[in-house]
């Protein structure tokens, strides 16, 4: 019983999500979504009690993800390894947990930032680019690894209308990600 719990949950949250991307947050009615799914709009507040909940629960499994490079960088020795190896690690959150999240932040920011998920988002954000840059607190090196994580993000959110399979995006935006950090070696 409790995976069928589970499964109507993330179909809530996939089909959600696809609709607050396509039409927007508040063009979206909970009504909409439930006969989508073909459900009851009961069998949804049952799961989330609010409209918004079904983001902040996605935005909750994003930052825990996200929480989750941050420990493993904070057990590694600094260098450029490791920093290569969390924006791998980045790209493979952003486009799997992440996808209909950062989406979402895209196509529906002034929802994002009224309910309020998006400050501790930016603020992981900037961990994760410190994480990268290690004790190298020079300003380009920290430059290029927050647009090293930005070409990830974009990726997910401005590339969905390229004729690309996910892997093949994801592949691509980790390797220009790993090209643009790999340039402050060069700089260095």
């Amino acid at each position: 019983m409790a995976g069928r719990r589970t499964d109507t949950r993330d179909r809530i949250r996939t089909l959600a999500m696809e609709l607050f991307s396509a039409q927007g947050y508040d063009q979206t009615s909970v009504r909409e979504i439930a006969e989508r799914l073909g459900i009851t709009k009961a069998a949804i507040y049952y799961h989330f009690p609010a409209k918004e909940d079904i983001v902040v629960s996605l935005a909750d499994d994003l930052r825990t993800r996200v929480e989750e490079i941050l420990t493993w960088a904070a057990a590694q020795p600094p260098g450029r390894d490791t920093g290569r190896e969390i924006l791998r690690r980045y790209g493979m959150v952003l486009h799997d947990t992440g996808r209909e999240m950062t989406r979402f932040m895209y196509e529906n920011q002034a929802t994002f930032r009224r309910l309020g998920v998006g400050s501790a988002l930016r603020y992981q954000f900037r961990q994760v680019a410190d994480a990268v840059t290690g004790a190298d607190r020079d300003p380009l090196a920290i430059f290029h690894a927050r647009q090293a994580l930005l070409a990830i993000s974009w990726s997910v959110g401005m590339m969905g209308d390229v004729e690309l399979t996910d892997e093949q995006c994801r592949a691509a935006a980790v390797s220009l990600a790993l090209d643009i950090y790999d340039r402050t070696a060069s700089n260095a």
